[in-house]
């Protein structure tokens, strides 16, 4: 069982809303938590679809720029707010001037450990920029989980297929017998589908109501629930419940 990180297992304190709201106040620019759901759900795609075609992460500091206005823009756009790059930019540095950081979701420990008890291998695969270890140490992962893999240690972000090979070949097990969790269609759905294995969508912030192409979660307690049924037709895929 692989998990991704952010908005999976983890999302940000303060929460992503109050970050938001505070930096565009700034700006004379008022949000509502259901509109910064929506422009998240809009604007992490946008980056998702980025780190497909070229990570993030190799973008020279003026090209960062760039992308990080027009993330933050589509965030806005959620609450109503159609800005342009420059003052988009100018409230992105807002948000990266305030103190957060990423803290584990509630369900999150309970559900690794629930897992591991019932004889699953658990794992993390997230496009974090740092190792395994240091984020697992971070966020309070470490004797929760067995494998975390990250794309600096892969040399690939998510949807591609060499970190999800990595995530396998450390746990050990083959495409068809592993389960990937995550909240982005397609880096974390049809990537771990591209590789061969079953995947479960987590949409916590209910931006996908809809989606029915796997099945689809909105919190971790009801993931193994979901794998269960996923594996009904073959059980000697994973512990039975």
């Amino acid at each position: 069982m692989f998990f991704d990180v952010y908005n999976t297992l983890a999302g940000f304190h303060p929460t992503r809303e109050q970050i938001q709201a505070t930096a565009a106040s700034l700006h004379g620019l008022r949000l509502t938590d259901e509109g910064t759901a929506r422009g998240y759900h809009e604007a992490d795609r946008f980056m998702s679809e980025q780190n497909a075609r070229r990570p993030v992460r190799s973008m020279s500091g003026e090209e960062r720029q760039r992308f990080f206005a027009e993330y933050e823009r589509k965030v806005l756009l959620g609450s109503g707010y159609d800005v342009d790059l420059e003052t988009a930019g100018r409230v992105w540095e807002s948000v990266r001037a305030q103190e957060y950081g990423l803290r584990l979701f509630p369900d999150a420990i309970p559900t690794l450990d629930e897992l591991r008890s019932a004889g699953f291998t658990v794992g993390a695969i997230s496009n974090m920029n740092q190792s395994g270890d240091a984020l697992a140490r971070d966020l309070g992962l470490t004797g929760h989980i067995d494998v975390v893999v990250t794309s600096r240690e892969a040399g690939a972000e998510k949807p591609h297929a060499a970190i999800f090979l990595e995530a396998l070949r450390r746990a050990g097990v083959k495409p068809q017998e592993a389960v990937h969790v995550g909240d982005q269609i397609d880096s974390d759905v049809r990537g771990a589908e591209r590789v061969g294995m079953h995947a479960v969508l987590i949409d916590r912030y209910n931006g996908s109501p809809g989606y029915e192409g796997h099945p689809r979660v909105t919190g971790l307690s009801q993931v193994r629930r979901a794998v269960m049924d996923l594996g009904s037709d073959r059980q000697d895929a994973w512990p039975a419940p």
